[in-house]
């Protein structure tokens, strides 16, 4: 095994080892833009259980979390009223990072730098197992949603855009 396979020690595996919960790790070739999509090529899974953590702020500038699977969108107006908020919009890159101390394409809901809401998308529920950001860009880690609630306890919405985004 080369350098280049060596499972990076991030935060987020840092809290998953210490939490005790069952998960596996998963190592693929990044590529910058390539998102969930190239991750679930490349691992050889279903796009729907390749689950992106994705950094938005209020209309106070607060920072929350969503877990949404990665072949749909999230739907800003569902998100602002489950989070009982007048506007949730998406945060700029280097806000992201800075609330979370990942760099965007390597955002983990484990182990970030600041505590923050983490609302999930309710249909993550039905899934066997997830597929969810170790911390680094082309690091997954693979846990049952069970295992998901018993470290995040996150809120469930349905906050799911009614259209699946496009296959690229």
């Amino acid at each position: 095994m080369g350098k280049k396979d060596k499972t990076p020690v991030t935060p987020a595996l840092r809290a998953l080892r210490a939490s005790g919960v069952e998960f596996e790790e998963r190592l693929y070739s990044y590529v910058e833009h390539g998102g969930a999509q190239h991750a679930a090529q490349c691992l050889g899974i279903d796009l729907y259980s390749a689950i992106k953590t994705l950094v938005f702020e209020d209309e106070n500038k607060r920072p929350l979390l969503v877990l949404m699977h990665g072949d749909h969108d999230v739907a800003v107006g569902l998100l602002a009223r489950a989070t009982e908020t007048k506007r949730a919009d998406t945060c700029a890159p280097e806000k992201a990072t800075k609330h979370t101390g990942y760099l965007v394409g390597g955002t983990s809901p484990f182990g970030t730098r600041s505590t923050m809401p983490i609302y999930a998308e309710e249909s993550i529920r039905t899934l066997s197992h997830i597929y969810v950001n170790g911390g680094k860009r082309g690091f997954l880690v693979r846990l049952t949603p069970d295992a998901l609630d018993e470290m995040l306890h996150p809120q469930y919405v349905a906050v799911r855009a009614s259209t699946q985004l496009p296959i690229r």
